[in-house]
């Protein structure tokens, strides 16, 4: 059972008027709590809630650049952090961490709650990267609550479904990653940690833009038994049956040369879902929201206007 947020407890931070509202909450579940943010404020404008890709990353890595707070002037926007990640490490009851599920009925479940908590009925619904398989999940589970949806650099249906790349490419930073785990050891933390630093050198277009994100980038929120947890729990899910259903606009986003979820992918999956419109970024790799801001705006909020 979902325990709905009373509203005293959303703090709105006191911002300059020239800056877009801002506030944090936390939506209550029976296993977890789930810490999320918005920007903006409720209008006429169609709501988003953005979910961030990993899995075992909290939504930090999508807040490199002002490019949601720039969206929260024209409508609500909503990030939140996943189960066991972020915000979102305090399960109920006393469990652990360990003991939470991390299913995708779960990862539904969880988004669901955000939804409620923040009273939105009706919402456009984006999925970065791995946050796409979730936004499909959603999607298939809740069409109600869909108005639009957005896969921005999205795994296909399945994790089987992704063409990858970076092994082909990048080679170099890849043995490079397979000396460090060995010295660090294979299964230690601080190998994937490791990991996920080599990851990030591999997934820009530019080497400037990967620089600059990657020499402010911190704490990105980082939790790798939950990423392993959710890679198995999710191994066998596929979502192909659910896409021919989809009765509301799609659109899907993919960075030209983007290693990581190779562009086939998203021609794939734009495709196989109804009218599906899909977009390329021709200078970005995986994250155009960071490489190419001004025309993720535009287009995004192009599709989010009916246009």
């Amino acid at each position: 059972m979902i325990k709905l947020l009373p509203a005293f407890f959303v703090l709105w931070s006191t911002l300059p008027a020239q800056t877009v509202p801002h506030a944090t909450g936390i939506a209550h579940t029976d296993q977890v709590e789930l810490a999320y943010e918005t920007f903006g404020a409720k209008g006429t404008a169609l709501p988003i809630i953005a979910v961030n890709g990993g899995p075992g990353l909290s939504h930090a890595y999508m807040m490199q650049n002002d490019l949601w707070q720039r969206i929260g002037k024209h409508r609500f926007v909503v990030l939140y952090d996943q189960r066991g990640t972020g915000g979102s490490k305090r399960a109920q009851n006393g469990a652990s961490q360990s003991g939470v599920s991390q299913t995708m009925d779960s990862q539904v479940a969880d988004l669901d709650a955000v939804r409620q908590t923040l009273g939105l009925e009706k919402f456009a619904l984006l999925g970065d990267s791995y946050g796409g398989l979730v936004a499909m999940a959603y999607a298939a589970a809740h069409p109600e609550h869909v108005a639009r949806l957005i896969l921005s650099d999205s795994p296909g249906p399945s994790w089987q479904s992704i063409v990858h790349l970076l092994p082909d490419v990048f080679p170099d930073i890849e043995e490079e990653n397979k000396q460090e785990a060995q010295k660090l050891g294979a299964e230690t933390e601080a190998a994937a940690r490791a990991g996920l630093r080599n990851h990030f050198r591999m997934i820009f277009y530019s080497p400037q833009k990967r620089d600059a994100y990657m020499s402010h980038m911190g704490d990105l929120g980082y939790e790798p038994a939950i990423g392993e947890a959710v890679a198995k729990a999710t191994a066998d899910l596929d979502l192909t049956p659910k896409l021919a259903g989809f009765k509301f606009p799609t659109l899907v986003i993919d960075g030209r040369y983007d290693m990581n979820v190779a562009p086939l992918t998203a021609w794939r999956l734009g495709h196989a879902i109804p009218g599906a419109k899909v977009v390329f970024f021709e200078q970005s790799g995986h994250l155009p929201a960071y490489e190419e801001p001004e025309k993720y705006i535009e287009v995004l909020e192009g599709f989010l206007n009916g246009k």
